[in-house]
């Protein structure tokens, strides 16, 4: 099924090629973490459509609101979210723990479990390299938001942290 949403989510998504590739690079990075930390395939499952669909509120932040702010992004996807996924057959408790890491995948305080740390990391390791981020950036986000041994792993062999 994630096939699937890789593939709606493509659509919503199309002729927007910067952001398509963004996710699919988060989207191979959580499932890298979450095999790693071997979690349960129910588990694997949310984080990796999580991954797929964190930021499909930045098209109508960008319309909206003018700005791609991750707040905006937490306080639109869940709902953009919910349909998308009500278009396969994702059961509600699915629905609901992949919204709530949709509209928190900006917080970095209070990680509310391994599938919102491992979001955050995926996140972060396609977004240093898409902002162009410096050393110091690279160091504090590793220092900070990197728990996980893979996502740790992974940062300090993408950016020589």
């Amino acid at each position: 099924m994630i096939e699937q949403l890789i593939m709606l989510m493509m659509e919503y998504d199309r002729g927007d090629a910067r952001r398509i590739q963004h996710f699919l690079k988060v989207h191979s990075f959580a499932k890298m973490i979450c095999e790693y930390e071997n979690l349960k395939s129910k588990d694997q499952f949310i984080v990796e459509s999580a991954a797929v669909v964190l930021d499909i509120a930045v098209h109508l932040c960008e319309d909206k609101y003018g700005s791609t702010e991750g707040h905006l992004q937490e306080k639109e996807g869940p709902d953009l979210a919910r349909w998308l996924l009500k278009r396969l057959d994702y059961d509600a408790d699915e629905i609901e723990r992949i919204c709530f890491l949709v509209g928190h995948h900006h917080t970095y305080n209070d990680i509310d479990g391994i599938d919102h740390q491992i979001v955050i990391e995926a996140d972060w390791l396609a977004t240093l390299y898409e902002s162009r981020a410096d050393e110091k950036t690279i160091k504090a986000a590793y220092q900070k938001l990197f728990k996980t041994p893979k996502g740790r792993q992974l940062c300090e062999i993408i950016y020589d942290v």
